[in-house]
């Protein structure tokens, strides 16, 4: 902990923003819900009356206090009112911990009493992933005194945080629900994963029903009501209420990329114009996580991006230009637009099963098998929606090809140019199971010419998802993976690699049709890619060529 905080004061001390006062006052108190419950809140601010530019969060994580302590200290000798307080039933707060579903209402209370104090000049919302959260509840209802937001590593679609074409993603929210269910729960992490059926894991390991996670784990797609009325309906409305402009700051191998990407195009109008996405090569911890390429512009600290941005809206009260920033992978440095970016053109690779070869146009007719058995899936290693098992998030270096049976491996030639992939990458695979239902997963990746593999972008899908699948029938499948800026160098191969599990990034498909939490038991199953002209299996890059 020591360390941690020294390290927060070390980039106070380092961010350009000089210590203007010399004393500094702190208090603490309980402020009131509209139910009568009271949330602890602390404080603090420069010594005299004010009144001062005033940063604010929620948090319900009490073990983190003492980082935000020193926030606090450093923001106030540098001329900021700081406040935190903690969601109810969480850090000496009263009331009952239940994730989500109260922060609407307690943060609007705060934030409106905050807003009466008399030594509040102008307020900016400041939080990262659930402290996100917290901000993006309130859109709604702020007051005149509130300038603008900094949410980090946070979207509004939880949908998307949640799945991935069907696929739970496991190593977020079950990981998430162990660790903040109210209670200690000393179940095996990966054994909770595994358990079937799996919407009975809370009575069965963790000691108690967690309606919450069960209607996580139940609720399988984006049509299904849990996601469209409530909270999470709620929450998905929220970036159209904003009316004051917001940095939303993402890592390209952050698991909330996905949704705070659909959150910044979701903004309204007068917020869109002044607003902010920024995506660096980081991951939920803003660690560097691409290993094999020069890291050496970054700037992944996030109080320089903190202070930063409020400093030109709370101390400057300007109003700022429209931007998209992106950290390019591979340039190992920053792009800038006004809108999202796209690629100059779309560049497809075509499987060729025969020579196990990507090529640039559809080859000859051909299919290769493999069998799936979901009691050995293949172990997540370099991914974008990892939290428990953090050290396999990131683009890291990957195994040869052919390290498994059930993974396939297509290489394409060298590159005669540079290649720069800017935004969505889609893989287009036809095939065929034995199975009623499964699962397929596609990886991107870059061979570099010393012959080392690290993966770019990955996805899932499940074949039966928007429709019945009668085993054996060929079905074109759509694999849309999320968005990145990566730049392939000349020279470099490109590789793709198919299997049908990723774990536990994603929960393991059963091979059994229906809600994948309720499956019991498990099937071997025997799948299919096939490729040529009548099946053109490929990958899709937004793309540009040569250098920029």
């Amino acid at each position: 902990m020591a360390e941690r905080v020294q390290k927060i004061r070390n980039s106070y001390e380092h961010s350009g923003v000089p210590v203007c006062f010399d004393k500094t006052e702190q208090g603490e108190e309980k402020t009131a819900c509209r139910d009568g419950v009271r949330l602890r809140v602390f404080w603090y601010r420069p010594a005299g009356a004010g009144p001062f530019p005033t940063i604010v969060q929620r948090s319900c994580y009490p073990g983190a206090e003492p980082d935000y302590r020193v926030h606090g200290e450093e923001l106030a000798k540098r001329g900021y009112a700081y406040l935190c307080q903690f969601c109810r039933g969480t850090g000496g707060s009263e009331g009952e911990w239940e994730p989500n579903v109260r922060e609407p209402e307690d943060g609007a209370d705060f934030i409106h009493w905050t807003a009466e104090l008399p030594w509040v000049k102008s307020i900016g919302y400041w939080g990262c992933s659930y402290l996100a959260s917290t901000g993006w509840a309130i859109t709604g209802v702020l007051t005149d005194k509130v300038k603008s937001m900094l949410l980090s590593h946070y979207g509004t679609e939880r949908f998307t945080s949640a799945y991935q074409n069907g696929l739970f993603r496991h190593d977020i929210l079950t990981a998430w629900a162990m660790g903040n269910a109210g209670r200690k729960i000393e179940a095996d992490y990966l054994e909770s994963c595994r358990f079937r059926p799996h919407k009975e894991v809370d009575e069965a390991l963790w000691g108690g029903r967690l309606p919450w996670y069960r209607d996580w784990v139940t609720n399988t797609h984006r049509q299904d009501p849990y996601w469209n009325e409530g909270f999470w309906k709620f929450m998905a409305d929220a970036p159209r209420k904003l009316q004051i402009p917001v940095c939303i700051v993402e890592g390209w191998y952050d698991h909330h990329l996905g949704s705070a990407m659909q959150s910044f195009q979701n903004l309204s109008p007068k917020a869109a114009a002044h607003s902010k996405l920024l995506v660096g090569c980081w991951n939920h911890g803003f660690g560097p996580c691409a290993e094999g390429k020069e890291q050496n512009h970054l700037e992944n600290n996030e109080v320089i991006q903190m202070l930063a941005w409020f400093e030109e809206t709370l101390r400057q009260e300007r109003l700022p230009e429209r931007s998209v920033e992106w950290y390019v992978i591979g340039e190992d440095r920053w792009r800038s637009w006004k809108d999202l970016p796209k690629g100059q053109e779309t560049e497809s690779f075509y499987l060729d099963t025969e020579g196990f070869s990507l090529i640039q146009e559809p080859g000859r007719e051909g299919s290769h098998s493999y069998v799936y058995d979901p009691e050995n899936p293949v172990p997540s290693h370099g991914a974008e929606s990892l939290f428990s098992t953090f050290q396999e998030v990131g683009s890291l270096l990957q195994p040869e090809p052919g390290y498994r049976e059930d993974v396939l491996s297509f290489l394409s030639d060298p590159l005669p140019e540079d290649l720069t992939v800017l935004g969505q990458v889609t893989a287009e695979l036809y095939v065929k199971s034995e199975a009623e239902d499964t699962a397929f997963t596609a990886k991107l990746m870059e061979v570099t010419p010393e012959g080392k593999a690290y993966n770019i972008r990955g996805s899932i899908a499940t074949l039966a998802y928007e429709a019945p699948y009668h085993p054996r029938e060929v079905r074109k499948l759509c694999i849309p993976m999320w968005d990145v800026a990566y730049r392939v160098k000349k020279g470099s191969r490109l590789r793709l690699d198919i299997s049908s599990s990723d774990f536990p990034q994603y929960a393991v498909h059963s091979n059994f049709p229906g809600i994948w939490s309720e499956q019991e038991h498990t099937q071997k199953a025997r799948q299919t890619i096939l490729t040529g002209e009548n099946c053109p299996t490929r990958i899709v890059l937004p793309v540009e060529r040569g250098g920029n």
